[in-house]
């Protein structure tokens, strides 16, 4: 199956340099292009799409509001958003995963990631580097607001499940989960699947934020 994708960035080099890549991949097709957020949700409106690569920073209206407003689409054809940024835009990479996004990277990623990651966010999964996770959310937590209060939804996870959120939350991946708490990397996936499920949460990002907003893990922790 092809994946429809659209970019939005406000530079014309930038989105013709991202098509070119997508475009060469017989499984990626760049269906449409916008120069920034407001015209991103003129465009969604008549075209289909599955991945939004999503710029940042732009005039008009930025990623992140534009991210904010597609993830509260209610319509179950809603493309997913993998955001882009640089190391200058850390908070508002961080805006973006609380909007809704399913992942970024720099924007400077190579190609290959940027395929791969654009398949995974398709595929329904989520895209988190977990060094620049780690400290995405160690350097702005204190923007979440007053001192978190406890999320009632954690009160239905297991034991086990608890201990996996907290590794998620900590930028592990299954694989390392699996070895940390000695199962089978099938046996993380369905404890993820199954936190996701009671949580009402879309993907792994959304389980990042949601620990930390809750107090389950804190900066550093």
């Amino acid at each position: 199956m092809t994946v429809r994708v659209m970019i939005v960035d406000d530079q014309a080099l930038v989105r013709a340099g991202f098509r070119m890549v997508l475009d060469s991949q017989p499984d990626l097709a760049v269906v449409a292009e916008a120069i920034d957020g407001a015209d991103a949700l003129r465009v969604l409106d008549r075209v289909a799409v599955d991945v939004v690569v999503m710029d940042l920073r732009m005039p008009t209206m930025d990623g992140v509001e534009a991210t904010r407003r597609i993830c509260a689409r209610r319509d179950d054809g809603r493309p997913r958003v993998l955001a882009l940024t640089t190391f200058d835009t850390e908070a508002d990479a961080f805006a973006a995963l609380r909007a809704g996004a399913s992942g970024f990277l720099l924007k400077n990623v190579p190609p290959e990631e940027l395929m791969a990651a654009i398949r995974v966010v398709a595929q329904g999964d989520s895209v988190v580097a977990p060094s620049i996770t780690r400290r995405l959310l160690d350097r702005f937590a204190g923007q979440l607001g007053p001192a978190p209060a406890a999320d009632p939804r954690l009160a239905q996870l297991t034991e086990r499940e608890r201990e996996v959120l907290l590794l998620v939350a900590q930028g592990l991946s299954n694989t390392e989960i699996a070895a940390r708490v000695h199962v089978a990397e099938a046996t993380v996936k369905t404890h993820v699947g199954r936190i996701l499920a009671k949580l009402q949460l879309r993907d792994r990002v959304q389980a990042v934020v949601l620990a930390y907003e809750s107090g389950l893990i804190t900066p550093g922790g």
